[in-house]
């Protein structure tokens, strides 16, 4: 058996693959005799081509192929396929087949122009319904019935079972969904029927040639009938006739009632009749019930004896009326109001349990929900939505943001050399040091000194200049913003400040290979930088707020050459606190320290004290930032 079951599926699966195989070849016929039919107006698609592309996305290459060739073309920009092929002496069309086929495409076709898509499997056509045929036999001979069901509609059934052996079968009408199973072989007719009935809670009755199928609880419908034909008539205040149920007249239209499994209809009917309350039962309430109410009023014993069940009660002109509670005048519609919350997400916070048997839609204009279905339920709606509809405090943060920056930079030394064109003479002297002295300055210098004793300088060559640096700069920035944010309680709020800047990114694609295409394509890209806060308040009850802080900062670096992208660098830190209202925080230690030391001179000379500063040029740059943030909550009602 289980070889045969094996057998089967597998062939069941190859029939599958058959299937679907033939369909994509009857979709790969008709693109490519389309193709066919389009190149008699087009030439380009009988053209042979020779390319080799890699990595080259499906649009670029098949708009490549169209502007070669004079095609028109439009290709679906959400399909991300890249191609990597080498094609040589094959025509545009066995090109065009190869991609559809190698990368599950489509193509219609509109008069001269082709359009890619994404191929999608159409849909299956839904399938007939075929009814369950039902094994059921009957011997008009022996009178004999017979039957294997399982899990078969009782109307079906009883159907079947009428047309074979000419004998009437009726259902209840609420039995026509009914669901039965058993199994009978040749048993005679009438015991076969009520063995099915009992076997799924059923009761037979015959009348004449007519088998009436019943749910058993009539029984208890009956009994409940008989209880209240013994109450009619009986004088308030006194026990009543079921010795298990027991109501007391107290003063005030209030009552007493015991009860010990006694059918809920015989309670309700006997209360009533206490009372003298005026009732009318859409359908009778089953089951039993145990209960002890004290001194009660009428209206609450009603919604005690009923709370759980699937029937209510209702007052229309005095009456009570009580029944399912999916009937029609026991539903009620209220609309309720929000006075403190929005209505947009508040059918999310309604349990589910509160929700069933409600309809309930959002009155957006009002601020208001529609709530229809039973009253008991829609109470219990309305009281949870009271407890939930509550002032929200609001949070203001007034955030503070101090960037201080502090830098200095000292740059000594003396360069000498010999330059194309004498160097032009100036500069200043106070409060730094940053002169440059020609070949004629030098000279003119050099000879206020000749024919002083001895001494005889001469002069440098024409092309000579001196200059001469001594400077020292500081720096101190201290840039400050005070931004105010507000948010609901429980809601994230985000500050962010920063800068773009834009880099240029060009792609060449070649395409073909004897007449080969440059396809040059540019654009410009963004890098940001910037300083994020994100803050998520939560207020207790004794006004303290609870405050989730995410800070990010990010600045540009210099660029590794002049066309890539720029540099960045990123602090960041996230910390959950708790202050008191109107409590400032200090939120520091997003500290940046740098220090540059350079210079050059003569060897040796360049490292002897006080001399090194004839014989080198020096450049030390020293830099510290530190971020910090001042953060104070406000609550606001």
């Amino acid at each position: 058996m289980k070889k045969h079951f094996r057998i089967s599926l597998l062939t069941i699966i190859c029939s599958l693959f058959i299937l679907v195989a033939a369909a994509q070849q009857d979709r790969f016929g008709r693109i490519e005799a389309e193709l066919k039919n389009l190149a008699q107006t087009s030439p380009g698609l009988k053209e042979t081509v020779e390319l080799s592309v890699t990595g080259v996305s499906i649009q670029e290459f098949i708009r490549g192929l169209a502007t070669a060739h004079n095609l028109n073309v439009s290709v679906d920009p959400s399909i991300k396929i890249y191609v990597v092929n080498n094609f040589y002496d094959a025509t545009v069309s066995d090109v065009l087949l190869f991609l559809c086929k190698q990368h599950n495409m489509d193509i219609s076709f509109i008069g001269s122009i082709m359009s890619f898509s994404k191929y999608s499997v159409p849909p299956e056509e839904p399938k007939a319904y075929v009814p369950k045929k039902l094994k059921i036999s009957y011997n008009n001979q022996t009178d004999f019935l017979s039957f294997d069901l399982k899990k078969d509609s009782l109307f079906a059934v009883a159907k079947e079972i009428t047309a074979k052996s000419l004998k009437n079968v009726v259902l209840s009408p609420d039995l026509e969904n009914k669901i039965v199973s058993g199994y009978i072989q040749n048993r005679p007719f009438a015991d076969a029927l009520d063995k099915l009935a009992f076997a799924n809670d059923l009761v037979v009755n015959q009348d004449g040639n007519f088998y009436l199928i019943e749910p058993n609880e009539r029984e208890t419908v009956a009994g409940a009938a008989t209880a209240q034909g013994r109450k009619s008539g009986r004088q308030p205040g006194v026990t009543a006739d079921n010795e298990n149920l027991t109501i007391k007249l107290e003063t005030g239209e209030r009552i007493t009632v015991q009860a010990f499994d006694v059918p809920v209809v015989d309670v309700v009917q006997g209360v009533s009749a206490e009372l003298f309350k005026n009732y009318f039962l859409f359908s009778e309430p089953k089951g039993n019930t145990t209960l002890y109410i004290e001194n009660a009023t009428y209206d609450d014993f009603l919604t005690y004896i009923l709370n759980g069940s699937d029937y209510t009660y209702k007052i229309e002109d005095n009456v009570y009326l009580v029944g399912e509670r999916k009937l029609e005048r026991l539903r009620a519609t209220e609309i309720v109001s929000l006075q403190n919350r929005t209505i947009e997400t508040i059918l999310d916070k309604i349990p589910a349990e509160l929700k069933q048997d409600v309809d309930i839609q959002e009155f957006i204009e009002l601020n208001a929900l529609i709530l229809s279905g039973s009253l008991p339920k829609i109470n219990e709606i309305k009281n949870f939505l009271r407890d939930i509809d509550r002032l929200v405090p609001m949070v203001m943060i007034d955030v503070m943001i101090v960037d201080y920056k502090k830098t200095r930079t000292l740059s000594t030394g003396i360069k000498m050399g010999v330059g194309e064109a004498p160097a032009k003479p100036g500069g200043t002297i106070w409060p730094n040091v940053d002169f440059n002295l020609s070949t004629e300055s030098i000279n003119d210098l050099i000879g206020k000194f000749n024919g002083i004793g001895f001494i005889n300088l001469g002069k440098v060559t024409p092309e000579f200049y001196l200059s001469i640096q001594a400077l020292e700069d500081d720096g101190i920035l201290n840039a400050r913003s005070t931004p105010r944010l507000a948010t609901i309680n429980g809601h994230e709020t985000t500050l962010s400040i920063g800068e773009t800047e834009y880099y240029l990114e060009t792609q060449n694609t070649v395409i073909g290979t004897q007449n080969p295409q440059n396809v040059v394509t540019q654009q410009y890209k963004s890098v940001n930088a910037d300083l994020s806060i994100t803050i998520k308040p939560i207020v207790s009850g004794d006004d303290q707020v609870t405050m989730e802080i995410s800070v990010k900062q990010s600045d540009f670096t210099a660029r590794i050459s002049p066309n890539a992208p720029p540099g960045s660098v990123t602090r960041d830190f996230k910390s959950f606190i708790r202050v008191k209202d109107q409590e400032m925080i200090l939120l520091g230690g997003l500290e940046e320290k740098s220090s540059e030391n350079s210079g050059s001179g003569l060897p040796l000379l360049s490292r002897i004290p006080i001399i090194k500063w004839l014989f080198s040029n020096r450049t030390k740059k020293d830099s510290k930032s530190q971020l910090n943030i001042f953060i104070k909550p406000t609550i606001i009602y």
